[in-house]
């Protein structure tokens, strides 16, 4: 297969497009990141990488802990438009018509209208170049209830966007699960003909892929 070398960048996609709050419930700011992700599960722990420049990043010197709002294909006009402007200039807060609400662990307000805030104490500020990264450990995590299945977040019904490289994606059609393809080639291979007990099949599969 015939590819194209293209020199070392930051092409990873997609990734997750949120608002993160920051400062308090009287002085806060909204900064879009795509720069963040798991680092751990076990505690649980993320991570938000902001440039010095930002407006955001001298709050966070001061005041590090953060909420991540999660940004649904109905918030995406607003967080694109917090994305352009600079809280220097304006509270996007109020521009957006966004509800500022109290968290219950960190001093970051939580976007009300987001499906899903993840509050973040901050544990450690890296500086990695153009950007620092602030490690933190989830605390909170508020989900509005109509996206709840079965106990569960249903990402589906969340319709939450991605980013990949200056454009936004949607995302929501469930293609399978952790696990399937071996499932699937468990049964092609062993229950062709065979009335399959898929509960044993769905046991013996997930041992076969935590070892």
């Amino acid at each position: 297969m015939s590819k194209t070398v293209l020199k070392g960048a930051t092409l990873l996609a997609p990734l997750p497009v949120v608002m993160a709050t920051v400062g308090d419930m009287q002085n806060s700011n909204i900064i879009t990141i795509a720069w963040t992700g798991v680092v751990c599960s076990q505690p649980p722990r993320v991570y938000i990488s902001v440039r010095h420049e930002r407006y955001s990043y001298d709050i966070m010197r001061k005041s590090p802990d953060f909420v991540i709002n999660f940004v649904s294909e109905k918030l995406l006009a607003a967080c694109d438009y917090c994305g352009i402007r600079s809280g220097r200039d304006i509270d996007k807060f109020s521009e957006m018509k966004f509800t500022k609400e109290r968290a219950s662990e960190v001093s970051a307000p939580l976007i009300a209208e987001s499906p899903v805030n993840m509050e973040c104490k901050v544990f450690d500020v890296i500086n990695l170049g153009s950007h620092d990264m602030f490690l933190a450990d989830v605390v909170a995590i508020h989900v509005d209830n109509d996206i709840m299945t079965d106990g569960k977040i249903d990402y589906a019904k969340a319709k939450l966007v991605n980013y990949q490289h200056g454009e936004y994606y949607a995302t929501g059609r469930h293609l399978g699960r952790f696990g399937y393809a071996a499932q699937r080639k468990f049964i092609a291979k062993y229950g062709k003909g065979l009335d399959v007990d898929h509960t044993k099949v769905k046991s013996l599969t997930k041992r076969k892929v935590q070892k």
